[in-house]
C-alpha cells in the first residue's frame, strides 16, 4: 500500500510551525526547505505546496541532533605553552 502524504499550503504550513507565511517565503524557502524535497510546484506553476512528513522529520531529526550536542561531554582542553 502506498503511504499518503500531507501536502499543505504556505499559510497551513506557517499556522503549524508557528512563522509566518512572509518568512516561510522570504527566509527558510530554498534555505531551509528545499524543493522536490520539502515542497513541490504542482504543474510547473507558481503555487507551492509543502510536503508536511518530510518537514516534521526533519525538525524531529534537526531537534534531537541538537539535544544531543547538548548533552556530550565537553573537549579537554590541553595547553601545551
Amino acid at each position: 500500500m502506498k503511504s499518503v502524504q500531507t501536502y499543505l499550503t504556505t499559510k497551513q504550513l506557517a499556522e503549524r510551525i508557528h512563522y509566518t507565511a512572509r518568512t516561510i517565503r522570504n527566509e527558510l524557502l530554498d534555505a531551509c526547505l528545499i524543493e522536490g524535497k520539502h515542497y513541490i510546484r504542482p504543474f510547473g506553476r507558481r503555487k507551492i505546496l509543502f510536503i508536511w512528513d518530510t518537514i516534521e522529520s526533519d525538525m524531529l531529526s534537526i531537534a534531537h541532533d541538537s539535544l544531543a550536542l547538548a548533552y556530550q561531554e565537553p573537549m579537554e582542553v590541553v595547553n601545551h605553552g
